[in-house]
């Protein structure tokens, strides 16, 4: 069984990655020129789903102005899908601006967020335009883009049009290697007479030929054209008609979009199956052996690694031949993430998409929603797979804390008890980690160390040497840092990190923001610490000053942790430091 499995899965990874496209520059013939005829006389409708972009939508629609087609036969429509920002409002600025110039804009603004499915297929279903252009904010045409995909419609089979997808030239070089490859095999898809799906960024389609998408539809831009394609109609790709990228996706950004695509590529199997149908032979074998493999591709390259190293384990030569190019690929994957210049990146970009869409695709068929969002610009600290792990480490290390102090628990908390009036826990409200659209504030827990009354007639002040409102016990507790251990609790909910900034107080973060440069950025994307750096390096606060020196440590300790392994020598060195601290009572 563990020869089949092996064999089966290393096949199938073989054959999609090494035999599909193989086959498919075997099948592909030249792509087919359009239509000389000039685009006839058509209304066009142009609909833009728009999910908080107001940095983009002024932008985008003064490029759709620049469109060749007769303002009297065009329509754009922004459809705000529950945008909270400026987007609407700033489309509708624009728009009283174009109307001047003959052409109308319509911005439909959506209260609440609906998923991008939802919008289309209503402002779709009341559209009365011959043909539809659906378009991203984030990209930009060429003004004569319209009147290439046009042309193709006077052969009246054709029912979608698709372009090429140029990507933004600032993009990362793994997603600039992505999508030329990506650009290659959809050429020689429809070179084999078999196109699978467009780029969302910019198609055209004829309205007539429309079939409302599946409420949960996630990979629209396939689900929406193939279904018309199983149902009869032509999809032409037309190679001159380029789609500009504007933006570059950050690293956070692109394991959400390869996370999302992944979910989707499993759905899309089966919302599409109908392309399974053998009376189009070259239509079936492209979506099983390309679109529908690739879907099962994450859990073959896991059954192939498993088997194979099952197998070499036991000493059967089998193991070791199948083992032996796939560490090789996850060698060059390696040397891909160290080297992100290099050639070697297309590795680590395909690896890493790989583990993205495997994510997705459990999330999808455990039924978790995977929802149309936009993301934010910023980059943050953390690249995402140093964020997983250090969030696995972050489990492991909590749970590991609590099975090894759980006997200190008790005492702790009689000895507290004996000490001093008040409870045994501590519970104080924190700001933790920030984003580009919000702050999260949280409830941190540590084990009570000062009199229950140590604030009411100061107010929020910070401790000092030989604080007076610091109990006997409390002390010690804060010399140790026992008093922190609670704070486990808030890790695993997920509140904090055990290595990152210290958790600021809300009374002291203005005072703080104003006086000191850069100190919010100290948490941007990155969750606040039970130690850290700054921690372990300086103590408790006393004043400002001493503040003002912990944020050039918390920066610093930011720059350390750009990938995976940068980031877990930075947390277990200062794990250790901490244990030093703990062990010989150097805290304060």
């Amino acid at each position: 069984m563990l020869d089949a499995i092996a064999l089966l899965s290393t096949g199938l990874v073989a054959y999609h990655h090494l035999g599909h496209p193989l086959a498919l520059r075997l099948l592909a013939r030249p792509l087919a020129a359009p239509p000389d005829a000039p685009p006839p006389d058509v209304s066009v409708a142009i609909l833009a789903p728009a999910f908080q972009e107001e940095r983009r939508i002024v932008e985008k629609l003064r490029n759709l102005a620049s469109l060749d087609h007769p303002r009297a036969r065009l329509s754009i429509h922004v459809l705000c899908d529950g945008c909270t920002d400026a987007t609407a409002r700033l489309a509708r600025e624009e728009a009283q601006r174009l109307a001047a110039q003959g052409l109308r804009v319509h911005v439909i603004d959506h209260p609440h967020n609906r998923g991008k499915g939802a919008v289309l297929n209503e402002a779709i279903a009341g559209l009365t335009e011959e043909f539809v252009v659906l378009t991203d904010v984030s990209s930009a045409v060429a003004p004569d883009a319209l009147t290439r995909a046009l042309r193709w419609f006077a052969d009246p089979a054709i029912g979608i049009v698709g372009g090429r997808y140029r990507i933004s030239p600032r993009a990362q070089p793994g997603e600039r290697a992505y999508w030329t490859y990506q650009n290659e095999i959809r050429r020689l898809e429809a070179g084999a007479g078999a196109p699978m799906g467009v780029n969302g960024a910019f198609y055209a389609l004829r309205r007539a030929h429309w079939r409302p998408l599946p409420a949960d539809a996630i990979n629209d831009d396939f689900v929406l054209p193939m279904r018309m394609v199983a149902a009869g109609a032509s999809m032409a790709l037309d190679q001159s008609l380029e789609i500009e990228e504007l933006e570059p996706s950050t690293r956070r950004q692109d394991w959400r979009r390869r996370g999302r695509l992944g979910a989707g590529a499993m759905q899309q199997v089966f919302l599409c199956r109908g392309l399974f149908n053998p009376a189009r032979p070259r239509i079936a074998f492209v979506f099983a052996s390309g679109k529908a493999l690739r879907a099962f591709m994450p859990l073959l390259l896991l059954l192939a690694l498993l088997a194979s190293l099952g197998l070499a384990l036991e000493g059967a030569p089998l193991g070791a031949w199948l083992l032996a190019p796939q560490a090789l690929g996850y060698g060059l994957a390696a040397l891909g993430a160290l080297a992100p210049q290099t050639r070697l990146v297309a590795f680590s970009h395909a690896a890493a998409g790989y583990a993205a869409a495997g994510v997705g695709a459990f999330r999808w068929l455990a039924g978790r929603p995977v929802a149309w969002r936009a993301e934010p610009d910023e980059e943050t600290y953390v690249s995402p797979a140093a964020a997983r792990a250090k969030r696995a480490l972050d489990i492991v290390l909590a749970l590991g804390a609590f099975g090894v102090t759980a006997l200190l628990f008790l005492p702790i908390a009689a000895a507290i008890k004996l000490d001093s009036r008040g409870p045994v826990f501590y519970r104080q409200l924190r700001v933790g980690e920030r984003t580009p659209r919000y702050t999260r504030l949280f409830h941190l827990i540590k084990f009570r160390t000062m009199r229950v009354d140590a604030e009411s007639k100061t107010g929020p002040v910070w401790s000092s040497d030989q604080d007076p409102r610091i109990t006997r016990v409390g002390r010690f507790l804060r010399k140790t840092r026992l008093d922190e251990l609670p704070q486990c609790l808030n890790v695993l909910r997920g509140d904090m990190s055990v290595v990152g900034p210290r958790p600021e107080r809300p009374a002291f973060f203005s005072k703080l923001e104003a006086e000191i440069p850069f100190y919010v950025e100290r948490t941007y994307g990155l969750k606040p610490g039970i130690t850290g750096l700054a921690q372990v390096t300086l103590g408790y606060d006393s004043d400002i000053e001493d503040v003002r020196k912990k944020v050039l440590h918390d920066h610093a300790y930011a720059l350390r942790i750009a990938n995976v392994w940068t980031c877990l020598k930075a947390d277990l060195t200062i794990i250790l430091r901490t244990v030093s601290v703990m062990a010989l009572g150097k805290g304060r």
